[in-house]
């Protein structure tokens, strides 16, 4: 006995050492990201797979409760990778792999009767397929329902009198794309919800069932069970949810960016005294933010303010389904001919396979300036070199190191992975706005839920202890890399006791 509760105490002393506390079981749900392939992608690969990506962008594809997701993998863009979390959905469950996608706004998920879809996947997991017969709350939705008009808004959508059955179409710009229907069907939620510790929920939402897949999505290397779009569309999940109490409308997330990756996404807000906001230009379909000037080593470029300037093809966007950076061409040349000009005396620039790369003898830290992105409000992103450049193999002997941000001659300016990669991120629907800041992201987040839609009033509900007693007003989560060695470790402690 005086053994075992040695190892409760060891183990105590565990979590007290670390700057969080035990996440209760089962109220995770796993964010990953793709198991790499072993092999490296060209820049010109990353970028088309990202234009395909940005084609559907500009197609437009009470108390609530914390819902946490746990995520796991790599940011690294050289590796063939995407994030993606498990949904359960129907009655009775079924679990569903999908891709987190900050760019679009409808979830779907692949049917089972889905013509020309992917069978199998090579990210090591195992392809799911829905099955609205077999589930004992679906329904379709009917042309009449308001739903069908939300969806008119965002993808190519059709009505058959003849099924009375609501479906839509998205294509995207490289010829892939996606044909299938609206369905209303439960989604399971770990939440934790007021001053009770968890609650196991459910609630009925709209996702789509894909029918037909072409082009990218129908690659085996890659395939996942759908796409979890995260957008503020009235059709995404976060939307729905928040609508109906569930969730608050603010949904956070912190993706790690070295080692082996991982970090945290939660429906909620982080909390973090460093943490500043900028206001999300209003009535845009996707988190448009009005940059105004980029800074490197202190310095303002001569940028035209208007280059920024948002309009129907034209704006700065936040997409965690980017791997790279995009940067308008207004803004890219100024931008990299700083970077050149600083560290020219330090490092070789050179051209690879027609991007600006730099060899490089020794850490970037000690090269490589800071970079300021200045957006309105007095709200600066402030990039390390690891979130502007990409590490490349090595060439003569020295590292070689390539610009991650890409130019694009019209568009968007797009703030993908690379530079989200390292910093809390929070979507603050409620009060439209954004925020980040630095964080390390194999640590713990303090997260809190939203009372009222008024900015600035929250209502902080417990901490959780071990004992998964309430001891304080906010969530602290953890890591699930964190909670699997506290695990091991409490088996492999308590495992000799007889």
């Amino acid at each position: 006995m005086r053994s075992f509760v040695a190892v409760l105490l060891a183990l105590t002393a565990v979590v007290t050492a670390v700057p969080a506390t035990v996440v209760l079981p089962g109220s995770y749900l796993p964010l990953e990201r793709t198991i790499p392939l072993n092999r490296r992608m060209e820049p010109e690969a990353l970028r088309a797979r990202d234009r395909a990506r940005h084609a559907r962008i500009l197609q437009g594809a009470t108390v609530a409760g914390v819902v946490d997701f746990s995520v796991q993998g790599t940011s690294d863009p050289y590796f063939v990778g995407l994030y993606f979390t498990k949904v359960k959905m129907g009655s009775p469950p079924k679990e569903f792999n999908v891709q987190i996608d900050t760019g679009s706004d409808i979830l779907w998920v692949n049917c089972n009767r889905c013509s020309n879809c992917p069978q199998s996947s090579g990210l090591g997991i195992q392809l799911n397929f829905f099955d609205a017969a077999s589930s004992s709350t679906a329904a379709l939705v009917s042309c009449s329902d308001p739903i069908c008009t939300y969806a008119v808004q965002t993808a190519t959508s059709e009505c058959s009198s003849q099924v009375n059955q609501c479906s839509y179409t998205f294509q995207y710009g490289d010829g892939s794309g996606t044909t299938g229907y609206y369905v209303s069907d439960a989604i399971y939620l770990d939440t934790i919800v007021g001053q009770s510790v968890l609650s196991n929920s459910s609630s009925t939402i709209v996702f789509g069932c894909s029918t037909y897949q072409s082009g990218d999505l129908t690659k085996t290397e890659k395939a996942v069970d759908g796409i979890f779009g995260f957008g503020p569309g009235a059709l995404s999940v976060i939307s729905q949810l928040s609508s109906k109490g569930m969730t608050p409308k603010v949904f956070s997330h912190c993706l790690k960016g070295d080692g082996n990756g991982g970090g945290i996404l939660v429906l909620g807000e982080i909390l973090e005294p460093g943490i500043v906001y900028t206001p999300l230009v209003p009535s845009q379909p996707h988190y448009n933010l009005n940059l105004q000037s980029i800074a490197v080593n202190g310095q303002l470029l001569s940028i035209d303010p208007a280059a920024f300037g948002t309009s129907n093809n034209r704006g700065t966007i936040v997409d965690s389904g980017t791997t790279l950076a995009y940067l308008i061409q207004e803004a890219y040349d100024p931008f990299v001919n700083a970077i050149t000009t600083t560290v020219s005396q330090f490092a070789r620039p050179i051209i690879s396979k027609g991007n600006q790369c730099y060899l490089v003898p020794t850490s970037i830290g000690d090269i490589f300036p800071s970079v300021s992105l200045n957006f309105i409000g007095g709200a600066s992103m402030v990039l390390k070199p690891e979130q502007y450049l990409m590490h490349y193999g090595f060439l003569d002997g020295a590292a070689m190191w390539c610009m991650g941000f890409q130019k694009v001659q019209e568009g968007f300016t797009i703030l993908g992975d690379l530079v989200l990669k390292d910093k809390i991120f929070v979507y603050d629907l409620a009060n439209e706005r954004i925020g980040w800041t630095n964080y390390d992201c194999s640590l713990s987040v303090n997260v809190s839920v939203a009372a009222t839609k008024s900015k600035d009033q929250y209502i902080n509900a417990g901490t959780l202890s071990v004992s998964s007693s309430l001891i304080g007003h906010v969530y602290k989560l953890l890591p699930v890399s964190i909670v699997v060695l506290l695990v091991h470790m409490i088996v492999s402690m308590v495992s000799p006791i007889s």
